[in-house]
């Protein structure tokens, strides 16, 4: 395992095709490290307090976040922002709160499952929710209308502070051009492998993901922005674009291209 103090300083380590073992975990850690170096802490997740961040990760599933803090904003101002005012709350009133995030009518049946499995289950104590080892919360959060791995795991990591890795399109999209995707590319395969190669520390996972969340949004986009990367002399996906043996995607694409 390699822990946060451990991680190794920005220096010309390959970042290996099909690396294992100690050398998947010296890759990661170097991609912690230049992610890092280039972007500062991100002082993620921004919620007043740990119910916030429940509701935010429902509402974030394919919305940008200022759209999710103007719904956010919406519940505050209407003192709906808690289990038991979420469940008195008419759903038409709910969907027109949470507008902005798009899907509004869905996402307020996924609020009201989870605040009525928060008030039926724990009493609408979120300290009672997350008593539980992380696999039975993660395996209850799953079982709510609505809520799906990246969704669960977030709730996990950043409302009860619960050591797992979440997994994004950013993250996806990130590890795939750098060569380090797992031979089998879905969800529990990507945890497995920050999981299995570093230090299972609530900061460094939370840290690492938000990270991963700004360089995708910033540089490593859907149509990169390669030449000011910091990762670019060691992103096969980017050395291909630069020197043009490869084209840039299109905005709907975001594979490398093949290897030839």
């Amino acid at each position: 395992m390699v822990t946060e103090k451990e991680f190794i300083p920005f220096q010309a380590v390959p970042l290996p095709e099909d690396g294992t073992g100690e050398t998947r975990g010296k890759a990661l850690s170097h991609l912690y490290q230049v992610l890092w170096d280039s972007y500062g802490p991100q002082h993620w997740w921004p919620a007043k307090e740990p119910f916030e961040v429940m509701v935010g990760a429902i509402l974030t599933q394919s919305a940008a976040w200022g759209n999710v803090e103007k719904g956010i904003g919406n519940l505050a101002a209407a003192g709906a922002l808690s289990p038991a005012a979420i469940k008195q709350l008419p759903l038409e009133k709910l969907a027109q709160l949470i507008y902005p995030c798009g899907y509004y009518n869905a996402k307020a049946h996924k609020l009201k499952a989870l605040a009525q499995r928060l008030g039926d289950g724990y009493g609408d104590k979120l300290d009672d929710l997350f008593r539980l080892s992380l696999d039975s919360l993660r395996r209850e959060l799953l079982s709510i209308h609505g809520i799906g791995q990246e969704t669960a795991d977030s709730i996990i990591l950043y409302a009860a502070h619960k050591p797992i890795f979440v997994i994004d399109a950013y993250t996806r999209r990130i590890l795939q051009r750098l060569g380090l995707a797992p031979p089998k590319e879905d969800y529990t395969s990507y945890q497995a492998l920050f999981m299995e190669n570093l230090s299972h520390d609530v900061s460094l996972f939370n840290e690492y993901h938000a990270l991963l969340v700004r360089h995708g949004k910033d540089t490593c986009r859907k149509v990169p922005l390669c030449s000011g990367c910091s990762l670019r002399h060691q992103c096969p996906y980017g050395l291909q674009i630069l020197s043009g043996t490869a084209t840039a995607p299109a905005s709907g694409e975001s594979r490398p291209p093949a290897r030839h």
